[in-house]
């Protein structure tokens, strides 16, 4: 069992040994540590064959010589991290459910994705009907808000979010999706400058999308199209 705990690791606890996976990856980047290292935790007994052949390095998983800068950065991240991870996650929590509170309440028709409790500190995943959320996320990009649509790893991909689309989100507001990642870099200014913009642009998407009316989304019977699953 390998679980991809790239997102978790230094926002919530995280204890193999609860879990019980036999494998676990981690990324630098993600605690704020340099880019291009990650680790992989092995249970042992676990059997592997090797990425890369030729070589005894990282106990013959992978030859090559070791990026070791990196890689005590990486380990100084984690310490670091471990140290502060309970103030940093209430801290990305409060920015978190400030921004949520404002969209809810500034822009109509929007929904959270996910529990509203059982989730990361530090992410928000909304949808806005009647939006295509790459049309949100280039004209945020274009003031300077970083958001993603989708999942970062398959940000290339038109396809909707296997994820939300599990958690059985349709995919017409699957594609209005947006998330929002906080760390402990932020401040409420940012959630401030976000809404000074967001909620134009969510506007201005809606007023060209024939799915929007003057009252709201059409509905689906009027437009013509099936209402069925």
């Amino acid at each position: 069992m390998h679980t991809d705990a790239v997102q978790t690791v230094g926002k919530i606890p995280v204890d193999v040994k609860d879990i019980g996976v036999d494998l676990l990856s981690i990324s630098s980047h993600k605690l704020h540590g340099p880019k291009g290292v990650g680790a992989l935790y092995v249970r042992k007994g676990t059997k592997l064959h090797s990425l890369i052949s030729g070589g005894h390095h990282e106990r013959g998983f992978r030859a090559g010589t070791e990026n070791v800068p990196a890689i005590i950065g990486f380990g100084k991240a984690c310490e670091l991290d471990k140290k502060e991870m309970g103030k940093h996650s209430m801290y990305t929590a409060g920015l978190r459910d400030e921004l949520q509170r404002r969209i809810s309440a500034e822009i109509p028709h929007t929904h959270l994705n996910g529990h509203p409790e059982k989730r990361l500190p530090n992410t928000l995943n909304v949808t806005m009907e009647c939006v295509e959320g790459e049309t949100l996320l280039i004209q945020c990009d274009m003031h300077g808000i970083a958001i993603s649509t989708g999942s970062a790893c398959s940000s290339g991909s038109l396809d909707p979010s296997h994820v939300l689309t599990a958690m059985g989100i349709p995919a017409e507001l699957i594609h209005g999706s947006l998330r929002f990642s906080f760390s402990r870099y932020n401040t409420m200014e940012d959630v401030d400058y976000v809404m000074q913009w967001l909620p134009n642009i969510v506007q201005m998407a809606r007023d060209i999308s024939p799915l929007w009316g003057e009252n709201g989304p059409i509905p689906l019977s009027e437009l013509g199209c099936e209402t069925g699953h």
